[in-house]
């Protein structure tokens, strides 16, 4: 065992003994071609390995008297010599070239790309997918163990918080790469579709009806606590460390504020609205992703608590409990053996369902994107000679709060739902018989494990120099919204589920909401769906608000 744990450690040891910051200057005659790999500024992306590319050079042929920007560092460099990057760190970068053109606007070009300490060990798709899954069948085999230890660890560890945090540590330590996987794109744009159908299937729409307001009230009172918490956690912060009020951090926080009151679309759209640089914008996914993964781990390891919870905000969660025990009757009621016809039908009916709404999602996405851009004052991607001040028309901010319906991420999950509620009142409802929620709950792991294996820990404590600052913001902006959620829910007295899912259905959005509701029970996901999608509505117009906020404190 001792020796077993040694190995390990010097595995661990050796894929995280990479950090330190960039380090970059401009070429030299001495700088030989040979000493480096040589890329041309327009081929730079992808991820690069250390081990394998420990130096780079890249050449500007095609950009004149530009100045160059390195990872939102502003340096003396230009264009006419070739830009040197001696040792490469991990994490995101970015290399920007600007400068004026002719009617005074900023001409701009930027390559981003990531680093690596070296390749990962699994990096064939399907080989990571078997991975995967083997991990998520070892946690459900623990989980149902009869050993005493065990037993204890899943009652203050529940199962589905493992099946994040095991991918992350193959991620973290270099066994996996999500840069170098598509399974969190299938499993988002197929998987999740499907689960969506499957376990709107069986839903029994009167009896949500019944759980009553309180789920919307919770639902915004997270979206409160996001609005309010990033001007104070900017306001906080700045005590300590005043230069994050002297630059433009507000603006990428807009973009964080985007993503956790709405989703990507919304993100998106608050970097156009108060046009966040590209190299903050990366700076600003990262906290994104690290703190909201951080926090969708709390509230799963607070499932193992609901009933302590529940007691403490003297919540009644009868009716959840209800609609829980209705579901596991009706399920109970139409149980049987599974024959392959019973297998084919329902897997034919879903992934129909996920085609006819990636097909209509194509079809009415991009018209509603266009009616959305005829709005703008001046077309997206078209130049507009800036002559003196000239203001957004009303337009310009119907298009960027409406953005969210051009969005055909946002249509997939919205027909993906609506199929499986219209299939509810159907002769198809029995394919819950069949075990239609298990596959769904099914594609949700699978789901689960793919956005575990998208943080990187690792790459954090390398480059926290640049992020300290961010990320603290981002925990304390988190902690407000929790502290929002707690107090509401104390007051009008609701459930935890509510609390969970009303943050997710805005932090999360539709990935990851119904994965918390289904923590509690699987027949419940339709409940974090469904917020999910108003979350995709009030979004842009939340994370104005509370952009506008942060901003005041810049004047």
């Amino acid at each position: 065992m001792k020796q077993l744990l040694a190995f390990f450690s010097i595995v661990l040891l050796s894929f995280t003994s990479f950090g330190g910051e960039l380090e970059f200057r401009s070429a030299t005659s001495a700088d030989a071609d040979s000493l480096f790999t040589t890329l041309a500024f327009d081929d730079v992306g992808g991820v690069y390995y250390a081990s394998e590319t420990p130096k780079l050079k890249i050449t500007f042929e095609g950009y004149e008297d530009y100045r160059v920007v390195v990872d939102a560092d502003t340096t003396d460099l230009t264009t006419s010599s070739a830009l040197i990057i001696d040792q490469l760190s991990r994490g995101d970068h970015s290399v920007l070239l600007f400068k004026k053109g002719e009617n005074g606007k900023s001409e701009d070009a930027i390559k981003t790309f990531k680093s690596r300490p070296r390749p990962p060990l699994v990096k064939n798709d399907a080989a990571v997918f078997g991975l995967l899954l083997v991990v998520l069948y070892f946690i459900f085999k623990t989980a149902r163990s009869e050993n005493s230890a065990l037993k204890k660890f899943y009652k203050i560890v529940p199962a589905l918080l493992l099946c994040y945090f095991i991918p992350a540590g193959l991620n973290s330590v270099g066994i996996v790469y999500s840069e170098e996987s598509n399974l969190y794109f299938v499993a988002s744009r197929y998987l999740l579709p499907a689960s969506l159908v499957l376990l709107c299937l069986s839903i029994d729409l009167p009896s949500i009806k019944k759980l009553g307001s309180k789920a919307i009230i919770m639902f915004f009172a997270a979206t409160i606590g996001i609005v309010i918490g990033g001007p104070i956690a900017l306001w906080l912060v700045s005590l300590m460390a005043p230069e994050v009020l002297d630059g433009e951090i507000w603006k990428g926080l807009s973009t964080v504020a985007g993503s956790w009151i709405g989703g990507g679309a919304n993100q998106t759209a608050m970097k156009e609205i108060y046009g966040a640089s590209d190299q903050l914008f990366s700076a600003m996914i990262v906290v994104d992703v690290f703190v909201a993964n951080v926090f969708m781990s709390i509230l799963l390891f607070g499932t193992g608590y609901n009933k302590k919870l529940n007691k403490f905000f003297k919540a009644d969660d009868s009716a959840i409990e209800g609609l829980k025990n209705k579901m596991e009757k009706f399920q109970a009621s139409v149980a049987k053996i599974p024959t392959f016809y019973d297998l084919i039908k329902m897997m034919g009916i879903t992934f129909f369902c996920v085609g006819l709404a990636h097909f209509l999602s194509d079809l009415i996405a991009p018209v509603i994107g266009d009616g959305l851009n005829s709005l703008r004052s001046v077309p997206a991607g078209e130049d507009m000679v800036v002559v003196g001040d000239q203001s957004p028309t009303w337009g310009d901010h119907a298009a960027d709060l409406m953005v969210s319906f051009g969005s055909g991420f946002f249509w997939l999950v919205v027909l993906s739902t609506v199929f499986g509620i219209i299939l509810s009142f159907t002769k198809y409802r029995s394919l819950e018989g069949a075990g239609a929620s298990k596959f769904g709950s099914l594609f949700l792991y699978v789901l689960v494990a793919t956005i575990g294996m998208k943080m990187d820990i690792m790459e954090l404590v390398a480059n926290w120099g640049v992020f300290k600052f961010l990320i603290t913001i981002g925990l304390i902006w988190i902690v407000i919204h929790a502290l929002v959620l707690f107090i509401v829910a104390k007051i009008i007295k609701a459930p935890f589920f509510y609390v969970a899912v009303g943050s997710q259905a805005n932090v999360g959005g539709a990935a990851s909401a119904p994965i918390v509701a289904s923590a509690f029970s699987p027949s419940l996901a339709p409940v974090g769906v469904l917020l999910a999608v108003l979350g995709y509505a009030v979004g842009t117009f939340g994370a104005i608000l509370c952009t506008l906020l942060m901003q005041s404190l810049t004047l």
